[in-house]
């Protein structure tokens, strides 16, 4: 299958599975999120392999290599051979404990409200 010498930001970051939509890509790079070899990138930018993408997706900023072009979008198993993911252990990091968030929460879990019910006496818990 013909492999494409340069495509669109935006189709490259739809294909490989970086954003839900097509559109949701192009507002990326709209907004200023999208950087291609450090520089802002309009949705329309060719691309080429070896280029370095940097998307900020909220609480990190990921840092990928192109290794491969596709006109389609690809399962999540076959991402590796378009991108290389070369985002720094200090941003997976943010990732992780965003992850988490259980300590910024306004609502109480299921546990914490039975452990409220129980300490104050209200309820059946």
């Amino acid at each position: 299958m013909n492999e494409p010498e340069e495509m669109r930001v935006d189709r490259w970051l739809f294909a490989v599975r970086l954003f839900k939509t097509r559109s949701q890509a192009a507002d990326a790079c709209r907004n200023g999120k999208v950087r291609l070899n450090d520089a802002p990138a309009k949705a329309a930018k060719p691309l080429r392999v070896g280029d370095t993408v940097t998307v900020r997706q909220s609480p990190i900023t990921r840092t990928l290599k192109v290794v491969g072009l596709t006109e389609r979008r690809v399962g999540a198993k076959l991402v590796p051979d378009f991108a290389t993911d070369e985002t720094p252990e200090a941003e997976r990091e943010k990732r992780r404990l965003a992850k988490r968030g259980h300590g910024d929460s306004s609502r109480p879990t299921k546990r914490d409200r039975r452990l409220i019910h129980r300490f104050t006496g209200n309820g059946q818990a």
